[in-house]
């Protein structure tokens, strides 16, 4: 499916820090947390450009850092491939990334 972002622009450092710790806080205080606590639109594409590199993967997440459309299948599989690369930090903000993929998705209504 493909997915667009409302934000044009990636959210600077600081935002993506303190809106992954809100979201990963939420989430854990939740025995069953819904799909929708999810990153904004500006977060995740700020993830997507920390983890641009000149990796396929890399490549994949750069282009959504700077297109904002992507298809949820591909964005998946590149998260998912950095993710066994990636600090706790990094593994951290990719699973926030997921987790705004799978938000998308079900707004959308279709599985992912």
């Amino acid at each position: 499916m493909l997915l667009s972002c409302r934000a044009t622009s990636p959210a600077p450092d600081s935002q993506i820090v303190a809106e992954i710790q809100q979201v990963l806080d939420r989430r854990g205080s939740m025995k069953h947390a819904p799909v929708t606590v999810a990153v904004s639109d500006a977060v995740a594409l700020g993830i997507a450009a920390l983890f641009s590199s000149a990796t396929h993967s890399g490549q994949v997440l750069e282009r959504f850092s700077r297109r904002g459309a992507i298809d949820s299948t591909v964005l998946l599989d590149a998260v998912r491939f950095e993710q066994g690369y990636a600090s706790a930090e990094g593994h951290a903000a990719l699973y926030c990334l997921a987790g705004w993929v799978r938000a998308q998705v079900h707004a959308r209504g279709e599985k992912d």
